[in-house]
């Protein structure tokens, strides 16, 4: 649609279109909310997405040093960031990211993908993929993932040139379906019983972006407000229980228009909202990053440089991206 460029530059609100609305998080703190209302929500992505590594030198438990590869090391190492914190456990569909400054020219892309090594336990195939993110240019990221989700439990090590390095580990297994012709979300938990929670999502027009997202983060409070896209004075306020899943501000959040209508309709700007009985609380407290949420039913399916929509292309297509597996490490 063509409406979606518009809508997706800005984070979005409690009903807003996961592509329009402005969103900015201020949970914790008054001050910190009012600062980033002005930035937008895209500036509330987990603090590990804009942290450099730590050294690698910092480190006496890091793996065993690997063999250096036989090209130099790209000087765009020496300034990369890595979204997942050191020491942290994320979701089966958490994918490795890694984003630079400036562009990586498709000449060193090869090189920069020989420099970052990621080590497993127990040992899991993978491959990186320049992707192009909402907020960058092309060049500057490039993500790592295994051709499936990652399997619980799973530890990695991630080795940034000779400059950083960063553990964290796969936590449990949980992915949440959201159907938006029945107005259902299905949850399942490490092969526990599914869990069916009502919701409601965009309306028609405004429709809840389709295909697999990852949580990115989440916030207790996050500030939307409609006047940032475009829609007057149709909501702005905060609203509780955010668990963020696109760059362009989808957030499954609290909503009092779910009380009336989750389960029953389609009303939302384009978020997944659910009541505020406890129900939202409940989701958002289960929830960690890198936890999955697929959108079913929807249309136009979320870009994989929209939030961690890797998984929205099959490994063909993903390989295909990889400078090391296809040869240019770009579209």
């Amino acid at each position: 649609m063509s409406t979606h460029a518009h809508r997706s530059r800005i984070p979005h609100d409690p009903s807003a279109r996961p592509r329009r609305p402005k969103a900015v998080a201020g949970a914790l703190a008054a001050a910190c909310a009012l600062l980033l209302a002005a930035t937008g929500c895209a500036a509330t992505a987990s603090t590990a997405a804009t942290e450099p590594a730590a050294p690698a030198a910092a480190r006496s438990s890091a793996a065993p040093e690997p063999a250096a590869p036989a090209v130099p090391e790209p000087a765009a190492l020496a300034d990369a960031k890595v979204n997942v914190g050191e020491g942290a456990t994320v979701g089966v569909g958490m994918p490795i990211s890694v984003t630079f400054p400036r562009p990586v020219p498709r000449s060193e892309r090869a090189a920069v993908e020989h420099w970052l090594g990621v080590g497993t336990r127990p040992a899991v195939s993978g491959a990186w993929s320049w992707v192009k993110d909402r907020n960058l240019l092309d060049g500057q990221r490039v993500d790592y993932r295994p051709p499936a989700y990652w399997k619980p439990g799973t530890r990695v090590t991630l080795r940034v040139g000779g400059h950083a390095v960063r553990h964290f580990s796969i936590g449990r297994s949980l992915t949440a379906t959201v159907d938006v012709r029945t107005h259902t979300m299905t949850v399942e938990e490490d092969g526990r019983p599914a869990t069916r929670i009502p919701v409601t999502a965009g309306r028609p027009g405004l429709d809840t972006w389709n295909g697999t997202m990852v949580v990115m983060d989440k916030q207790p409070k996050v500030y939307m407000d409609s006047r940032t896209v475009g829609l007057g004075d149709a909501y702005h306020g905060y609203y509780a229980w955010a668990v963020h899943t696109t760059t362009s501000g989808t957030y499954v959040h609290q909503n009092p228009n779910a009380n009336t209508y989750a389960g029953r309709a389609n009303v939302t700007h384009g978020c997944v909202g659910l009541a505020t009985d406890g129900t939202a609380e409940r989701f958002y407290r289960r929830v960690i990053p890198g936890d999955v949420i697929r959108v079913t039913g929807s249309k136009d399916t979320v870009e994989a440089g929209n939030g961690y929509g890797d998984w929205n292309l099959t490994w063909s297509q993903w390989l295909a991206h990889s400078a090391t597996r296809h040869g240019d490490g770009g579209r």
